[in-house]
């Protein structure tokens, strides 16, 4: 099974339809600002999606966190932004040993990573739409899935695409 991870899409939805058409995922997660993008999500994928709201999410009644049993892993899906990942990972740790998560998957940020942190992964698939990081590429994640019940996370970005493919 293959997951695409997305986050911060801030209503520009092209970015977001290039990487389904690229990925092809059975299952989508939105880590939230998508600002009404997520309500799309049918048109442009079969694939049923995870949704959490973030802080420029106004009006909608998505949940702030899901938290999912995916294979043999428990993962905590959040923004971030309630957790302050912009000034480290303790709190949003503390949440996730809390609800009994080994993963966490958040947003907000714009800026890509897979981390280790005591004995969590904490990953961010950076934004589709307005990256932040040194590189400024147009992130978001797989997570792919095996018959144990294992995953690999791996970072892509719109750009490593075009340059393989010469788009």
């Amino acid at each position: 099974m293959k997951i695409l991870v997305v986050s911060d899409t801030h209503g520009k939805s092209e970015n977001l339809r290039d990487a389904i058409e690229i990925e092809k995922p059975d299952l989508i997660y939105h880590l939230g600002d998508g600002q009404g993008v997520e309500d799309n999500l049918w048109m442009m994928s079969e694939a049923p999606a995870e949704c959490v709201c973030g802080n420029c999410d106004w009006g909608t009644n998505l949940p702030s966190e899901v938290v999912l049993e995916v294979g043999k892993h428990v993962i905590l899906l959040t923004h971030g932004h309630y957790y302050g990942v912009n000034y480290g990972y303790e709190r949003i740790a503390a949440a996730a040993h809390e609800k009994g998560c080994d993963v966490v998957l958040y947003g907000h940020t714009h800026v890509p990573t897979i981390d280790h942190y005591e004995d969590l992964i904490i990953a961010n698939p950076g934004s589709i739409a307005f990256p932040r990081q040194n590189s400024h590429e147009h992130t978001y994640m797989t997570i792919l899935l095996d018959n144990e019940g294992e995953f690999k996370m791996d970072l892509h970005s719109l750009e490593e695409y075009d340059r393989a493919y010469g788009n």
